[in-house]
């Protein structure tokens, strides 16, 4: 027998599907092999039933169209059971009776793979065929009654819950619960009597949950939250207008372009409106940025009219506002259901106390849209970490920087906090800022801006985790499509987690004003 003949006698032809009629034979041969310790087998009666209740949850894998591997399961409202259940209250006396089309969980009640095939992880492809399954059908995830078989060998040294724990902390191997706490399961809860014929788990039985990302409440036919983002940021020309009408024709100009792309959120720069203080004093910086203000509600309005005008969600950058005899930076939120809400610049810069008086404000907002929770941040706080973070711990995944800086030294800082922040909080970060010269202005004559929107960094993004980037320099708008389902994924499944593996047993954040 030559290499080529050996080769071709021993390759591998493998092939996921779904089990048949025809298959038990193979499928009792299996069973045999591996059931011997407990000694019970599916008929051919429950196993016909199981393909007429649930044909597309029971799967298989052939060799050459062999089956040498199989995994069965059904659907369950688990409200109905709890916790606390046997393997025979699930399988309803094994015709999967209590199969329920409406329930919310896939239920794992078999897994087991020829054993001549050990080695090939068969197992993991039928788990990861169940996760897909799952999705598919928009489960809130899979349980399984995990065995534990390698307890019998440390019965009288300890109890289950403690070999429980050694085997999730791997100090333990187990050849069933290794193997699924491998494949994303995490422990729910020990049950006792959950197969009593199972001699090597002493009954034993460990509830193991996978939780569905990507599970989402059935949404109406309308206005249900999107998986996909569509996000304009502009970058703004500073020039001169001759009053507040040119200036709002401008601004309806880019957000009328950039709602044409259907666009669900358009971003604007830090004090964007500024070309409008050269109508005041200019011997008097401060004074001129609270004369400024007196265009704030105006301008809030219209861009509330364009929302609902355009369709579109509009991140005003910011403006002055002047309440209380005190000067504030602050970004509004114009929906397009003609609501509207504000975040305050929270961090100001010495030139910004010293040139205009600007005073911070003192809350941070997670704002609801009708694309989900997103953050504002202006300019200089996007450098400190923490309200990022705490941000994202409020649930948004897409934050917004409106930002003003004159020399590439400062707009440096800027880019790499924010990517810094897409990257260490896994969401999607947009920065917008201005350029050009508005002679005549004190305090803001120069502009230097290169806007952009910033992702993870992972496989399933950019390979330099930037969605987009303007030309630096020249006024022009951004657009890119975001993936919110992309970010369940990395904060799940990632090369690394840094949402998820925290130590909040060392340490934590906390916001200390009311």
């Amino acid at each position: 027998m030559n290499e080529n003949q050996t080769f071709e006698q021993t390759e591998h032809r493998l092939n996921l599907r779904t089990l048949q009629v025809s298959d038990f034979q193979d499928m009792m041969e299996i069973m045999e092999r591996v059931y011997r310790v407990m000694g019970e087998y599916w008929t051919q009666e429950e196993f016909s039933s199981h393909l007429i209740r649930f044909p597309e949850g029971q799967i298989c894998i052939e060799d050459k169209g062999k089956v040498v591997a199989a995994a069965l399961s059904l659907i369950i409202d688990f409200s109905k059971y709890g916790e606390s259940h046997t393997y025979r209250q699930v399988i309803g006396e094994g015709h999967l009776k209590n199969h329920d089309p409406d329930g919310d969980y896939l239920y794992g009640i078999e897994v087991f793979v020829h054993p001549d095939y050990q080695g090939l992880r068969l197992g993991r492809r039928l788990y990861d065929a169940r996760k897909e399954i799952c999705e598919n059908l928009n489960l809130k995830g899979i349980l399984v009654g995990g065995r534990i078989p390698g307890y019998h060998a440390y019965s009288k040294e300890m109890t289950p819950q403690q070999y429980i724990q050694m085997v999730n902390n791997k100090e333990i191997h187990d050849p069933v619960l290794s193997f699924q706490l491998s494949n994303d399961f995490h422990i729910k809860k020990l049950i006792p009597n959950y197969l009593p014929e199972d001699r090597e788990s002493f009954g034993f039985a460990v509830l193991l949950e996978w939780n569905n990302i990507y599970y989402e409440q059935r949404q109406p036919l309308m206005g249900g939250k999107k998986t996909y983002v569509r996000l304009g940021a502009v970058q703004w020309q500073m020039r001169l207008f001759e009053d507040f009408d040119d200036f709002t024709q401008q601004v309806e100009f880019f957000v009328d372009t950039v709602a044409r792309y259907n666009a669900d959120i358009v971003l604007f720069p830090e004090l964007f409106n500024a070309p409008l203080i050269s109508k005041f004093d200019q011997e008097h910086a401060s004074e001129a940025m609270r004369s400024l203000a007196d265009y704030t509600e105006p301008l809030r309005q219209e861009l509330i009219n364009m929302a609902l005008a355009y369709n579109i969600n509009i991140i005003s950058g910011s403006v002055p506002e002047y309440r209380d005899n005190q000067l504030f930076n602050v970004c509004f939120l114009c929906r397009r259901d003609g609501t509207w809400d504000k975040q305050y610049k929270l961090h100001i810069t010495p030139e910004e106390r010293q040139s205009w008086g600007l005073r911070g404000g003192d809350t941070l907002t997670a704002f609801e849209t009708d694309v989900g929770r997103i953050g504002i941040l202006i300019c200089y706080d996007i450098e400190f970490p923490e309200l990022s973070r705490i941000l994202v711990d409020q649930g948004i995944n897409i934050l917004l920087v409106p930002f003003w800086t004159d020399t590439k030294n400062a707009y440096l800082r800027v880019r790499r906090c924010a990517q810094a922040r897409a990257i260490e909080n896994e969401c999607y970060v947009a920065i917008s800022g201005s350029v050009g010269n508005i002679p005549r202005v004190e305090n803001m004559d120069i502009q230097y801006s290169q806007a952009a929107i910033f992702t993870p960094s992972d496989f399933a993004f950019p390979h330099d985790a930037i969605a987009a980037e303007a030309t630096p320099n020249t006024e022009m708008t951004l657009i890119a499509d975001l993936d919110l389902d992309l970010l369940k994924d990395l904060r799940q499944t990632g090369s690394v987690r840094n949402m998820l593996n925290r130590r909040l047993d060392l340490y934590n954040l906390t916001w200390v004003r009311r």
